[in-house]
């Protein structure tokens, strides 16, 4: 599988409400940190999350965390 495109070196910082998200893992979309489907014929494929309350998300922009979606400071390592 071929490794996923850096959005950006830094955490997307976002007020989520509830509902699902569709996490984009490979890097290429246009909305990030959303899916917006240009993954399509890459293998890679959207992370689904889902919020049951309001809250801050810090989103992983790097594509490289270890926390699938979410930021865990990998960036700083890029």
């Amino acid at each position: 599988m071929d490794l996923p495109k850096i959005a950006q070196k830094f955490p997307f910082v976002i007020n989520e409400v509830i509902g699902k998200k569709a996490f984009c893992t490979c890097g290429l979309s246009l909305k990030q940190p959303y899916c917006d489907g240009l993954h399509k014929g890459t293998g890679f494929a959207p992370e689904i999350v889902e919020f049951s309350e309001n809250k801050k998300v810090a989103w992983c922009g790097c594509k490289k965390s270890g926390k699938g979606a979410f930021c865990d400071g990998s960036h700083k390592n890029l």
